[in-house]
């Protein structure tokens, strides 16, 4: 107080230290803090206050603080000449006594060793502080990785380890737990491995890294991974080994699981070589295998989309096909005197006719034509068929047949089946230079499983082989394509093997051709086995019923969205002496037919936009039940789900063919009395 702390703390700002002045021992106390470097206190205040607030914060002070005291004093000098001095050094610990009156020098003498002493403090503060931190993340490392922590000491050989460490060798927490234990521990083939990689890391300074089993107090087997490093002392000598150890049974057992996996794996792909090695005398003719599959898959993916496209344009074009004959079969009516007029629709007819016939071609390229499809005896078709296909070869081709006895029956359309035998025929005779031979063979065959071409089952193959000029690779893989012909210009449509491939593919089979240069061809048409199997199956069946003829006047209901096609066969029904009523769309027929219902029959379009002539039917009989209906379409069958008995028209179509049609429905739905339902 007064003059002694004027002169102090002036000193003090001479040397550079900032201090802050109080007037009582309960000021100086809530004053103190980590910030305050050291405290210079009169003698006289302490003597005459209760020192236990400052005895008390002085044995509170964390491990790394002793704040330094400087105690100013009248007499005696330091404890060993002055009791109060030696009180005071008790309570204060760190104490330095400077006696009044003192000299300048000296006082900043002392102030300066008590503050570069309370920085020492303060650096061991931080020390300490970053100790701490690094011991709290290691813990959490170790907690994190469910890690033990461990230490040996080589001397006496005393082991210090974490809980978890413990636990790793089958000891709880509060089990005793050393070197002895540990080994104890080891099993007994994995011990002198370990012990050896111990005596290597001291003796060589080698990372301890080893993997071990370890048996439980139960008996059970555990696995360990141990990893440490060797600490020496200032004089190079080894004192002790610091480490962590793991638990990693769970990684052995689903490593050893995956061994077993592994090589039972091996094994089987060893089995399985070794099969494929008896099987085949070279893994390439497996390569090549894949290859001809792929290949063939992309040759059907090909000829799926010509289909597609193919079978939409055949479709247009019987459409316009439909108006042409239609027109010119009702233009021939008015000019039946004129001789010149009847030659020109004639030839035109003739034509329209012509190109009717190729759109069936491109259908059944497209997959798209009608079949009549019923069991089939094959080797009495070829019979049959005998003085055609020799008529066909001409006299200068050898024809032989090559069937076996017994075949089944075969599941298609035998027209179409003629029409390709006899395409096949031809095609070889063409092939064929004089003086060749042409073989027609007939046997059952079986894929035991499926491929691109076939799906598993037993199938009846014709085939038909030449010893013609033969086709290579490149002209073999086009050789299905539509329109592509290696004959001459004008002496064929390149649609023979085309129709006969969507045939086979229509049928459940496929067309196979195999060719080499020079040695000539062999075409098979393999066609699936007949569930039934009666010894004779005609061949087609035949009718000799008559059309019903009518003569009645009918109200008809025509439903067609092409204004082009629906003017021609509204002009073909009046002129059959029919009253029409003509709908472009099927929501307008539905419209017209809620509206009257007093319609003898509905001919509808099949291929609508909104809904579709097998939709309109279901709905219409909805509405009439019972009422007949005729369906025109250019394609082989009605979508599935079309459950309705409906008669199908096929496009294009002529006046006598829809006057016949319309007759048939008429009188498969005409009552007892005869009369339509």
């Amino acid at each position: 107080m007064g003059r002694d702390a004027q002169i102090a703390a002036s000193l003090l700002t001479e040397a550079g230290i900032v201090s802050r002045t109080v007037e009582t021992i309960p000021a100086m106390v809530s004053e103190m803090g980590d910030d305050v470097a050291f405290v210079v206190v009169t003698e006289e205040t302490l003597r005459s206050a209760d020192l236990r607030p400052l005895s008390d914060w002085i044995g509170n002070q964390p491990a790394w603080s002793d704040l330094p005291f400087i105690v100013l004093t009248h007499r005696g000098g330091g404890p060993d000449r002055n009791p109060v001095a030696l009180r005071l050094s008790e309570i204060l610990g760190n104490v330095s006594f400077v006696e009044r009156p003192f000299h300048a020098t000296t006082f900043i003498s002392v102030s300066r060793t008590a503050f570069r002493n309370r920085l020492r403090q303060f650096h061991a503060r931080t020390q300490i502080e970053a100790l701490a931190d690094s011991k709290s993340w290691l813990q959490t490392a170790l907690s994190a990785g469910r890690l033990g922590s461990w230490e040996l000491d080589l001397a006496s050989l005393t082991l210090v380890c974490s809980d978890t460490c413990k636990a790793i060798f089958g000891y709880g927490r509060n089990d005793d737990f050393g070197y002895e234990q540990l080994l104890a521990g080891v099993h007994p083939e994995d011990r002198p491995r370990m012990q050896s990689a111990v005596r290597d890391t001291i003796e060589n300074g080698k990372e301890y890294s080893i993997e071990y089993r370890v048996i439980w107090a139960d008996g059970s087997v555990h696995w360990a991974e141990i990893k440490a490093q060797l600490y020496r002392n200032r004089h190079g000598i080894p004192v002790k080994m610091v480490g962590v150890s793991a638990d990693i049974t769970e990684r052995r057992e689903i490593a050893e699981r995956q061994r077993q996996v592994n090589e039972t794996l091996e094994l089987r792909v060893e089995e399985r070589t070794a099969e494929l090695l008896q099987a085949h005398e070279t893994v390439m003719a497996e390569v090549e295998q894949r290859q001809k599959a792929e290949e063939q898959l992309r040759q059907a993916l090909k000829m799926e989309a010509i289909g597609q496209l193919t079978g939409g344009v055949a479709h247009d074009f019987n459409n316009l096909l439909m108006a042409v004959m239609g027109n010119l079969e009702l233009l021939a009516k008015h000019v039946s005197g004129d001789e010149r007029a009847m030659r020109l629709i004639d030839g035109a007819l003739k034509g329209a006719k012509r190109g009717a016939s190729l759109t069936q071609c491109l259908l059944a390229f497209a997959r798209r034509q009608d079949l009549q499809v019923k069991p089939i005896d094959m080797p009495k078709l070829i019979e049959d068929m005998d003085d055609l296909l020799r008529r066909s070869v001409g006299s200068s081709i050898v024809l032989e047949r090559a069937i076996e006895k017994d075949v089944r029956l075969a599941l298609g359309d035998a027209n179409q089946i003629e029409l390709a035998l006899l395409n096949l025929v031809v095609n070889a005779r063409d092939a064929t230079v004089e003086r060749g031979t042409i073989t027609i063979g007939l046997r059952e065959d079986r894929v035991s499983r499926t491929t691109p071409e076939l799906a598993a089952g037993d199938y009846i193959v014709l085939s038909v082989t030449d010893t013609g000029v033969g086709m290579n690779a490149e002209t073999l893989k086009k050789a299905i394509d539509p329109f592509f012909s290696t004959k001459e210009l004008g002496k064929g449509t390149g649609l023979g093997l085309s129709m006969i491939h969507g045939l086979a593919l229509q049928l459940k089979g496929a067309l196979v051709l195999q060719s080499t240069p020079g040695k000539g061809t062999t075409a098979e048409l393999w066609i699936p086995v007949s569930e039934e199997n009666t010894s004779q199956v005609p061949l087609s069946p035949v009718t000799t019923a008559t059309p019903l003829a009518t003569d009645r006047h009918l109200r008809i209901l025509m439903v067609d969205d092409d204004a082009l096609i629906a003017m021609s066969s509204v002009d073909m029904l009046e002129d059959l002496g029919h009253e029409v009523v003509e709908a472009s769309s099927g929501k307008q027929a539905l419209e017209i037919l809620s509206a009257e219902r007093t319609f003898d029959l509905l001919v509808t379009d099949f291929s609508m936009p909104g809904m579709n002539g097998a939709e309109l039917s279901r709905r219409a009989r909805e509405l009439i039940p019972g009422l007949p209906i005729l369906i025109a379409t250019g394609y082989a069958d009605l979508p599935e789900g079309t459950d309705l008995e409906i008669t199908r028209l096929g496009k294009p179509y002529t006046q006598d063919q829809l006057a016949t049609e319309i007759s048939k429905v008429l009188a498969s739905t005409a009552g007892p009395s005869g009369s339509s339902i």
